[in-house]
């Protein structure tokens, strides 16, 4: 196994960067769960909310696959002693850029607290009703989190499934998927078929899901799968790449499609980033750069890609990612389930911090002046909502990456005769947002809501009331 990598005592400094998402649970002195899956048995922990009467059986860092780097995941070999499945696993290696306030900024937002990073990390967290299961199990909510395709964990505590399985019945599991270089190398020694890792690692853990969920009274036959930004572009990436026989009936993305082209780089780019990877870490002239970028650590590849913005992305490879999306969609190729989509009001208030010049946005985003002027001319500063150059700017943002994509993938998918829902998140609440700062109705900032993980202290009685529609509608 590949050692985990502790991070700085100077990331661990970045918590005071962020609200922290309180969770508050208890834990009982029942006897610990357990449960045998394909690999063995596991030895979970038994927790109860504060506020519920049921208790919630958390299987956490389970392994579903196991990979060396830069290759498929395949399925962990059997251990024999009983695992413990009380506690979180590391993350995968995460890339946050510099300079050094982005990174910061980053990370206390998304990272907090700072997980233990390796490349052992194909595991996942099973939240499950302790109760005895219905007829044919429970319902499964498979969650894949978000972080452009670059960082993410599935043990964030806003991920936390204990309030859907103790107030909605319905098991959570949380996956672990490679990102980055790790996740999608964009090696020309690779098979076009073999360069997405994450997406890979992704359908790894639904098939362990559709083998093994039956060990914890779930029903694979009623697995939602629901993602938020990345995770959600890699849910309609396996809607639109399953036409026959997914292994879920329903999908939710939250903030993310598959038309979004902000994760597409890696065909036309690919081949470069890496070839920028290899020369920094001194395998230009080796035979094989793949096989030496395999044995350079991971911590120093992690350094060389953060410090030199290497980004590295999906590639369409007919197998995790259809050349044409909508085309599959509009022409009934891909899965026949009921979706929902949906995004929030201010997505882009997060990533426009510091941006007040809307002419030289508009000009280094559209590069037609007659286009330019006619959108500066359709986010006017005074309309309703924009009051400076900063607001237009995020409301531009929002609509053309967000919110236009979400409209479009739905409408075509209610067109194409798919059962279709849409929904669209604009509640603030000042209890989710950084220290000084207003970020409105920010991206991810529904995923608390959704989880009911959001901070209890300060908490007003319209957002638990909210929380728990959403948390019912989700599940």
């Amino acid at each position: 196994m590949l050692p985990p990598v502790s991070l700085t005592a100077a990331a661990l400094s970045l918590l005071a960067v962020s609200p922290q998402l309180a969770y508050a649970y208890g834990h009982g002195s029942h006897k610990p769960p357990t449960a045998t899956v394909e690999g063995g048995k596991l030895v979970g922990t038994t927790t109860s909310l504060l506020a519920a009467t049921a208790t919630v059986n958390q299987f956490l860092g389970v392994p579903f696959a196991t990979a060396e780097r830069f290759s498929m995941p395949s399925k962990v070999k059997k251990w024999k002693k009983k695992l413990d499945a009380s506690k979180r696993r590391p993350s995968c290696m995460q890339q946050f850029n510099y300079p050094e306030s982005t990174r910061n900024f980053t990370m206390g937002m998304y990272n907090n607290p700072p997980p233990e990073e390796s490349e052992d990390c194909l595991t996942l967290n099973i939240f499950a009703p302790s109760t005895p299961a219905p007829p044919g199990g429970y319902p499964v909510l498979f969650w894949i989190y978000g972080g452009s395709l670059t960082f993410g964990y599935s043990g964030n505590a806003g991920y936390d499934g204990s309030a859907f399985a103790s107030y909605e019945d319905t098991i959570v599991v949380a996956t672990n998927y490679r990102t980055n270089v790790f996740g999608f190398p964009n090696s020309p020694e690779l098979p076009v078929k073999e360069q997405n890792l994450g997406l890979h690692d992704q359908h790894a853990a639904l098939t362990w899901v559709q083998r093994n969920i039956k060990s914890f009274n779930g029903n694979p036959k009623k697995v939602t799968i629901f993602g938020e930004s990345a995770g959600a572009f890699s849910v309609d990436a396996l809607v639109t790449s399953s036409p026959s026989r997914p292994p879920f009936r329903a999908a939710i993305m939250q903030s993310g499609v598959t038309t979004l082209g902000t994760f597409m780089a890696g065909d036309a780019k690919g081949p470069e980033t890496w070839a920028k990877l290899v020369a920094a870490v001194g395998c230009s002239g080796a035979k094989s750069p793949l096989k030496c970028v395999r044995k350079v650590p991971a911590l120093k590849i992690k350094d060389v890609i953060e410090r030199a913005n290497l980004g590295f992305n999906p590639v369409r490879d007919g197998v995790t990612l259809v050349s044409d999306p909508s085309g599959a969609r509009r022409a009934r190729k891909i899965a026949d389930v009921p979706v929902m989509i949906g995004s929030t009001s201010q997505e882009a208030k997060v990533f426009t911090i510091g941006q007040n010049d809307l002419d030289a946005y508009l000009a280094s985003t559209f590069h037609v002046p007659a286009l330019a002027a006619a959108i500066k001319r359709a986010y006017a500063i005074g309309s309703p909502g924009i009051e400076n150059d900063n607001d237009a700017i995020s409301a531009i943002y929002t609509d053309l990456v967000f919110t236009c994509p979400a409209s479009a993938t739905s409408s075509l998918s209610s067109t194409a005769g798919y059962q279709t829902h849409r929904f669209y998140f604009n509640a603030s609440f000042a209890n989710l947002q950084p220290p000084g700062l207003d970020l409105g109705v920010f991206h991810s900032s529904e995923i608390s809501l959704v989880f009911s993980t959001y901070p209890k202290t300060g908490a007003a009685a319209a957002q638990e009331a909210l929380s728990n529609y959403m948390r019912g509608a989700w599940g």
